[in-house]
């Protein structure tokens, strides 16, 4: 069984949807009763292909068994390293075995190499359905209204336990290492709370700019917080127009 993805509007490529009760893009809760995600067979980013062409069949594999034994699992992740290619084959097959809900592995690489960043997800959305929905992992809260913009729909939760473990603090623009920022004298729980608030907060944000049509000013403030931010909204620029006036408003 396949839970129903709708969208119920677009902001340039970012879609303002539904799914359930959760209101899109948020973050997908991993503990939820309703969310049950396949195994995969992980593979590092930077690998030769033949790596990543095992890793996907594997991991199509994997969810192939997951889906016979519980049809009730609607998620499942997109490997293929850093070959867009074989992350499309990936995704492409993985809804055959009937998920629409699909996890971007290797989120953290990915924020660091921006061309393939947007060359991938811009890919993914153009070859796969557009009931099903993207999950990113990991992503800097600085990056998600561009993400989203992109057409990410959903961010799993742990961002928030991982950067508190590093005793690091976020926030909409920026991350602070507080042995580096000593901004607060905080435990570990107590980052891992506030980051979380934080990271709703930009989620609730970039909804509501998608509701007033204004993500677009929102991606491009937020793209001045740092260089890889700022190449990854001009590489969507320049290589892919296309695919942003397709859904941009006219006024």
């Amino acid at each position: 069984m396949v839970d129903k993805f709708e969208i119920k509007s677009h902001d340039g490529p970012g879609r303002l949807g539904k799914l359930r009760d959760i209101m899109t893009p948020n973050v997908f809760d991993e503990s939820d009763p309703n969310i049950f995600v396949s195994k995969d067979e992980e593979s590092a980013y930077n690998v030769e292909r033949e790596i990543a062409e095992w890793s996907v069949r594997r991991t199509i594999e994997l969810a192939k068994e997951e889906k016979e034994k519980n049809s009730q699992c609607n998620i499942a992740v997109i490997q293929g390293s850093k070959y867009i290619d074989l992350r499309v084959q990936c995704a492409q097959e993985l809804e055959k075995l009937g998920y629409n809900g699909l996890i971007i592995a290797n989120g953290d690489d990915l924020l660091l190499h921006p061309r393939d960043l947007v060359d991938l997800i811009v890919e993914l959305r153009r070859n796969i359905k557009p009931s099903s929905y993207l999950i990113f992992t990991f992503a800097e809260c600085s990056f998600i209204p561009l993400l989203s913009y992109m057409g990410i729909d959903g961010f799993l939760t742990g961002a928030g336990d991982y950067y508190s473990y590093l005793n690091v603090l976020v926030s909409a623009t920026k991350n602070y290492d507080l042995e580096v920022y000593k901004l607060f004298e905080m435990n570990q729980e107590q980052i891992a709370s506030c980051n979380e608030q934080t990271i709703n907060f930009v989620l609730t944000e970039v909804r509501e700019h998608m509701k007033n049509k204004t993500l677009r000013n929102l991606v491009e403030e937020r793209a001045a917080t740092s260089p890889q931010n700022m190449s990854a909204l001009k590489i969507l620029d320049k290589k892919h127009q296309d695919y942003i006036q397709k859904y941009s408003q006219l006024y």
